[in-house]
């Protein structure tokens, strides 16, 4: 039966050997490997720790025997290194029961190959891993179990095609047959969409890309009529907000905006105090989804003349949205009471930026919002819409 020191020895020394210039093929020189006994077991070489000094020496002995290693001995019986002898790998790897990194990576590439093609996210995701394979370094989100990392593959390449909404534990079921199977992937799965596509906020892409954990609803208010199945709804004589569920959506014949301005607002508690005339008021829920965004081009399709704006925190987030509001709908929005007057004038309301906040901020220098986005860097503030009355 091998011995754990045995194993700890061998698998350094695969690890140097695998990480080397000399694996990649692209060393001109030989190159040894070795390990210092010492760094692996600080306790070898203390004296009162005999047990363990010879348990190693042991099994070092018994790995020379087999021609794996050579150790270099010094007095006293002290092994100061191994060197791993490369004439022998395919007995090394077979000895520890270790799967070459060639073979891996031979592996990782015919499921590469099988899931591209499907997707813009998942495309520059599997191009980005290639190179890493090409580059001796590992694959991203790959933790050695390739059921896993194809269920991972999987889920982004589905996600990516999602239509309609879709429950999470429905899309497991219907992937995997197993209603919690996504649940152990989700993290990497949020992770490759967010490192590799285009989402402001890394908490909400499930649901905007319709993969939702309740129905979703589309509130909104206001200066405009309704007609549902038959039915018109005149909001102006509503004193508060409607609620539609998505599965209802299709059912909207058209949407009628009297005073010719639509405005969509970020946060629920903003929505509902917002009371000015003439507007016709969608609440977005923070980062809006496809449902929501399939709405608005609705709107716009019906009502070519109105000016659409979108209010929003004054903070990364709240740029990040609107943002990715006009490209996803391809609306020219305006922003309303997101500007520096606006967050000068309730400056005293703000709130003193996080070091994230200040990660994401850098990144907006140098678009449209340069001169706020200065501002709040030079003053370290940010604003919360629900502070502006």
């Amino acid at each position: 039966m091998m011995g754990r020191y045995e194993k700890r020895i061998l698998n350094e020394l695969l690890d140097k050997y695998e990480n080397s210039k000399s694996f990649k093929g692209t060393n001109k020189v030989n190159q040894r490997f070795k390990v210092r006994i010492s760094n692996l077991f600080p306790r070898y070489e203390d004296h009162s720790d005999y047990d363990l000094f010879r348990a190693v020496n042991e099994e070092v002995d018994v790995l020379a025997r087999k021609g794996f290693v050579v150790p270099r001995v010094t007095g006293g019986g002290v092994i100061r290194e191994v060197y791993l002898n490369v004439e022998v790998m395919e007995e090394v790897y077979s000895y520890i029961n270790r799967v070459p990194r060639d073979d891996i990576n031979a592996r990782l590439e015919e499921l590469i190959s099988k899931y591209k093609g499907n997707g813009e996210i998942l495309e520059e995701y599997l191009k980005d891993q290639l190179k890493r394979i090409g580059e001796n370094r590992s694959v991203r989100f790959f933790s050695g179990d390739f059921e896993e990392f194809e269920r991972i593959l999987m889920a982004v390449r589905e996600l990516e095609d999602l239509q309609g909404e879709q429950f999470i534990r429905e899309f497991s079921v219907r992937l995997y047959k197993d209603s919690k199977a996504f649940g152990q992937i989700q993290g990497k799965v949020e992770s490759i969409l967010y490192d590799y596509g285009d989402f402001p906020d890394k908490d909400e892409i499930l649901g905007n890309l319709n993969l939702m954990r309740t129905p979703t609803y589309v509130n909104f208010k206001g200066s405009g009529k309704v007609s549902l199945s038959g039915q018109e709804i005149d909001l102006s004589r509503l004193d508060s907000d409607i609620a539609i569920s998505s599965s209802m959506l299709d059912k909207i014949e058209s949407v009628q905006v009297f005073k010719g301005k639509v405005i969509t607002v970020e946060n629920l508690t903003s929505f509902h105090r917002f009371m000015e005339e003439g507007y016709f008021v969608l609440y977005l829920g923070g980062f809006h989804n496809r449902v929501r965004r399939d709405f608005i081009r609705m709107l716009h399709d019906q009502n070519s003349e109105a000016r659409f704006y979108h209010f929003g925190d004054i903070d990364a987030g709240g740029f990040l949205i609107l943002e990715h509001l006009r490209r996803t709908t391809g609306i020219k929005i305006i922003a309303y009471n997101m500007d520096l007057d606006t967050l000068k004038k309730y400056e005293k309301m703000g709130k003193p930026l996080t070091e994230n906040d200040r990660k994401r901020l850098g990144k907006l220098r140098e678009g449209q919002f340069r001169e706020i986005v200065e501002y709040m860097l030079e003053n370290n503030v940010k604003l919360e819409q629900e502070a502006i009355v």
